[in-house]
């Protein structure tokens, strides 16, 4: 390895391939590498191993979600759907059942080496807001290539409940990656083994699996209701949950139907910890075991549920809903699984350690949006 290519590792941490984590990107950002931004960032964009996203002043209603494909930009194939424009700068409502693209106020400018990954923030996920990030000739949402340099753009669909968003509002976060480490199950049984990822046997089948909770004493979740009230996606603590979410108790049967078209908030049986030095992302599950979907918000920072020495603490909380058919959950199911992958670093904070985090040490949580029930 020559000398320069030393110090460049050295500068993106202990590892020359991983996730970065929050003081790289911190480093990255100052010097203008990597990723730039319309207007300077804010620290509360910065997680330990992610960078919040935020919307720009204008959101564009079109008649369908799209890629552009790898012979197209967004602004090209918006001239066949866009159907009207929204000034959001001083706030507007996003409709429930609508399709909305919103130019990003981040843009990326990656070298050869950096990729990028995102997914909707946890507190986006749990009000069943769909958000998917778009590149300039992007043929997968959610996903941007290595050396990629060009604008962002965010997808926006409200599910059930109508939204209220202004510039800057953050829906969105992106992992910036180095290399493509590999991660495979051996490394995570050996990391179980150094630290217990869950409180149980782990299933560790590509990645590691979690089940669904259908057994806890009196409310195992809560069942989004229709035609209600605005949610303003920038305060928080503000709403009460009975008017937008119905309980759902436990019976002694330890099933649920999930009833088509319905959004479920649901908790996980197992207890996660996240170490330090990695990061997690939840993966859809086999669609052939169910017609449902789980989790829009996938993204697990390093810390969540983390005590050193300490059994895991926090619940996976669920974004749950069924397809076209009823279907019926039962108690320990397997409904998910984790991709845990290295950080080239430990980042300074970890989840929950001074950050303002909302979802540490968690058991069945709605968004932040809403009160204690």
């Amino acid at each position: 390895m020559s000398e320069i290519q030393a110090g460049e590792d050295d500068f993106y941490g202990r590892y020359s391939t991983g996730i970065l984590p929050s003081h790289v990107l911190k480093r990255l950002i100052a010097q203008g590498q990597e990723i730039q931004a319309a207007e300077p960032f804010t620290g509360a964009q910065i997680q330990p191993a992610s960078i919040d996203l935020r919307l720009g002043p204008v959101a564009m209603r079109v008649r369908a979600s799209f890629l552009p494909g790898k012979n197209s930009t967004v602004e090209e194939k918006l001239a066949h759907v866009f159907m009207h424009e929204i000034d959001i700068s001083n706030g507007a409502v996003l409709e429930a059942g609508c399709v909305y693209i919103v130019k990003l106020m981040e843009r990326a400018e990656f070298s050869p080496r950096i990729s990028g990954a995102a997914n909707p923030k946890s507190s986006t996920g749990r009000i069943d807001v769909f958000t998917r990030l778009i590149t300039d000739r992007g043929e997968a949402f959610d996903r941007i290539e290595a050396g990629y340099r060009g604008p962002l753009y965010a997808e926006i669909s409200p599910q059930t409940f109508p939204i209220l968003v202004r510039k800057g509002s953050r829906l969105n976060q992106l992992r910036i990656r180095r290399g493509s480490p590999q991660f495979g199950d051996t490394q995570l049984r050996r990391l179980h083994a150094e630290q217990a990822l869950v409180d149980s046997d782990p299933d560790i089948d590509n990645g590691l699996g979690f089940s669904i909770d259908l057994k806890s004493t009196g409310r195992i979740g809560w069942r989004a209701k229709r035609h209600t009230g605005l949610i303003d996606l920038d305060k928080t603590d503000a709403l009460s949950p009975y008017d937008f979410w119905d309980p759902v108790e436990a019976n002694s049967a330890g099933h649920l139907v999930l009833d088509p078209d319905e959004f479920y908030i649901l908790a996980s049986r197992e207890r996660v910890a996240i170490p330090l030095d990695h990061a997690a992302e939840m993966v859809p599950f086999n669609p052939l075991v169910g017609e449902f979907r789980v989790h829009y918000a996938g993204f697990f920072d390093p810390g969540f549920g983390y005590e050193k020495g300490k059994p895991p603490t926090a619940r996976a909380v669920l974004e749950v809903r069924s397809r076209e058919v009823p279907f019926i959950l039962e108690h320990g199911q397997i409904v998910g699984r984790l991709i845990f992958e290295r950080l080239t670093d430990p980042p300074p904070e970890a989840y929950g350690s001074g950050l303002g985090s909302n979802y540490q040490n968690q058991s069945l949580k709605l968004s932040k949006h809403f009160k204690t029930p």
